[in-house]
C-alpha cells in the first residue's frame, strides 16, 4: 500500500510537469519588481522584509506554475507546506538563493522521500521571487 502512495505521488507529481506556457492573457510581472540593497547581494546579510519589496510576483509565478499540485500554503500535501518552508529557513539572501537553486535543480530528502521535481526552464530570478515570497510567510 505505501509503494502505491508513492507511485501514486511521484505520478502525480510528474503529471503536474506540463509546459509553462499559459493560454489566453499573458500578464507582465516585471512591474511589481523592487530593486533590493541596490543590486548587492551577500549571503549572510538577512533581508527585511520591509525594504525586500512587493511579493506579488513570487506569489503569480506560485500560481501559475505546477506547485500548487504539491505544495499548499498552510498545510502539507506530496511537499511541505510553504509556512513550514518558511519557519525552517530564515530570510536570507544565502537561504533564497539554495532554495531557488532546490526548485531549478530538483532534490529529495530533506522532507521526506518524495523527490521534487526539476525546473530547469525556471529562470533563477523568478526562482528566487518565488523562494521571497514563501518566506515572507511566517
Amino acid at each position: 500500500m505505501k509503494k502505491l502512495i508513492i507511485l501514486g505521488c511521484t505520478l502525480m507529481a510528474l503529471a503536474s510537469c506540463g509546459s509553462n506556457e499559459q493560454s489566453g492573457s499573458t500578464t507582465d510581472t516585471t512591474a511589481v519588481l523592487s530593486p533590493t540593497n541596490n543590486g548587492n547581494r551577500t549571503t549572510t546579510d538577512t533581508m527585511d522584509t520591509k525594504s525586500a519589496g512587493d511579493f506579488t510576483k513570487g506569489s503569480m509565478l506560485i500560481s501559475q506554475s505546477d506547485c500548487v499540485g504539491c505544495h499548499k500554503e498552510d498545510s502539507k500535501l506530496v511537499g511541505p507546506a510553504y509556512k513550514d518552508v518558511a519557519a525552517k529557513y530564515p530570510s536570507t539572501d544565502e537561504n533564497v538563493e539554495h532554495l531557488a537553486d532546490k526548485i531549478i535543480s530538483g532534490g529529495k530528502g530533506v522532507w521526506g522521500e518524495v523527490p521534487m521535481t526539476a525546473h530547469p526552464a525556471l529562470s533563477k530570478a523568478d526562482a528566487e521571487e518565488m523562494v521571497k515570497y514563501i518566506l515572507s510567510l511566517k
